[in-house]
């Protein structure tokens, strides 16, 4: 699993964030999205929530791809 995360796209509501903190983070100036881990991507024990923050994302810019 791939996790990516559109900054663009992302309006800083920071349920991402809320949800796993050991994955997300936002940037201080801007509150835009960080992915904290990029490679090798989530352990298996964190895929069930990392599918649970990008379905929460109000603007869609997170995004798995496995």
């Amino acid at each position: 699993m791939k996790v990516s995360a559109d900054q663009a796209a992302c309006v800083g509501a920071g349920l991402c964030v809320l949800r796993l903190p050991e994955m997300f983070d936002q940037c201080e100036d801007t509150g835009v999205v960080v992915l904290r881990q990029t490679e090798p991507g989530p352990e298996p024990e964190a895929e069930a929530a990392v599918l649970e923050a990008v379905e929460l994302c109000p603007a869609r810019a997170l995004r798995v791809d496995r």
